[in-house]
């Protein structure tokens, strides 16, 4: 596999690699379709504000990538005096900006259903992004800067949303099964509410995140956010605030486990379009 540099975060796929991300992806959305939920495709990009909203800068400041313009005077005063070619661009010679990179694939899905009142048994979505996070440190294709996330989501009454969160653990098990891949589900925890809140409490007694893990690395996740992003964006079901889950892949990850698991790309290909 080429890469980019080395654990900075920006690697290639190749066509094997490439094909066999598509081939899992197109399985995932075989399960949207089975599930009902049509798939929609969102900008890459995000208002700072809409983040604001879900309190995303006091959570996750460690993860936050901006896309800013660069100001044409002062990044030529700057190319001027700079050695070339340059490695960096300093802050004087970026504007303001509105626009961030976001981390997770759902999040202008809630944007985009803000003030809405959908039917009273909710709605299904379903989603890829290339999400981005500023990590502390990359490693391959199981930790990278910016990646493919697929995500389909239950947007519904409070029951509705869990029993999305049953049906996906079971599906994701068998599929695991399948593919002779030792998968455990492993509580995780994300700060998505303030840590003194009630629903952080709430958080610790009814965990809201579980990841699928095989061999140390967490190649999926499901998610219970409650009546949060109902409640930021005012999306109602009915009368009701609505619920919100989901069930998420990094894309990207499944390629590396699946590599690792049959040997290469080509078998791991045969493997999955096998299960068809």
């Amino acid at each position: 596999m080429t890469t980019l540099g080395t654990d900075n975060g920006l690697e290639i796929l190749d066509g094997g690699q490439l094909r066999l991300l598509r081939a899992i992806d197109a399985l995932f959305l075989r399960w949207a379709e089975d599930w009902e939920a049509p798939e929609f495709r969102y900008p890459f990009l995000m208002r700072c504000d809409d983040l604001d909203s879900l309190d995303y800068y006091d959570n996750f400041p460690h993860l936050g990538l901006a896309a800013t313009r660069l100001d044409p005077e002062r990044l030529g005063k700057m190319l001027a005096e700079a050695s070339r070619p340059i490695d960096r661009i300093p802050a004087e010679a970026m504007e303001s900006t509105s626009f961030a990179l976001p981390s997770a694939a759902c999040y202008p899905l809630y944007v985009h259903l803000a003030h809405s009142e959908l039917p009273a048994e909710g709605a299904m979505r379903s989603t890829v992004g290339t999400c981005f996070r500023n990590e502390d440190h990359y490693q391959g294709l199981q930790r990278l800067l910016g990646f493919s996330m697929r995500e389909i989501v239950c947007v519904g009454p409070e029951e509705k949303a869990k029993s999305h969160l049953l049906r996906a653990k079971d599906t994701v098990k068998e599929l695991c099964a399948q593919l002779g891949l030792d998968v455990r589900l492993e509580v995780a925890t994300d700060p998505f509410f303030d840590k003194k809140s009630a629903k952080a409490t709430m958080q610790r007694l009814f965990p809201v995140k579980e990841e699928f893990v095989v061999g140390g690395l967490a190649i999926g996740s499901v998610n219970y956010h409650r009546n949060f992003f109902g409640e930021r964006f005012d999306i109602r079901t009915g009368s009701e605030t609505a619920h919100t889950s989901c069930l998420a892949f990094g894309l990207e990850r499944w390629v590396h486990t699946l590599t690792e698991r049959f040997g290469g790309a080509d078998a791991a290909l045969r493997a999955v379009e096998g299960l068809r």
